[in-house]
């Protein structure tokens, strides 16, 4: 599905799907953020509460784990975020005036 890190393939290379209908945006970004920030930051606060290392251990290997954390379950969210948008049959808005708007 992916080609790269993140780039969407046009077509599926086993069954010929096209992706045209694949737009996740910053989907997959905010939720692996909200995993990553609530659980991280859960790990993050037992660690300081019960070890109390000095400031240097988290600046080497506490943010950097979050950040690999972060990068870890980026595609696959993305991913996710396809296989979502292919099952509910997502589409471009079409709006449509009614009429007691004026003429749009």
């Amino acid at each position: 599905m992916l080609r790269g890190y993140l780039t969407i393939r046009d077509r599926c290379p086993v069954c010929d799907l096209d992706y045209g209908f694949a737009d996740p945006a910053d989907g997959p970004a905010f939720f692996v953020m909200s995993v990553v920030g609530v659980l991280g930051m859960a790990a993050f606060m037992a660690f300081e509460f019960t070890v109390h290392p000095p400031t240097w251990v988290h600046f080497a290997f506490t943010f950097p784990a979050l950040a690999a954390a972060c990068l870890l379950i980026l595609r696959p969210f993305k991913g996710w975020m396809v296989a979502e948008q292919y099952v509910h049959k997502a589409a471009p808005p079409e709006f449509e005036s009614i009429g007691k708007h004026g003429p749009f």
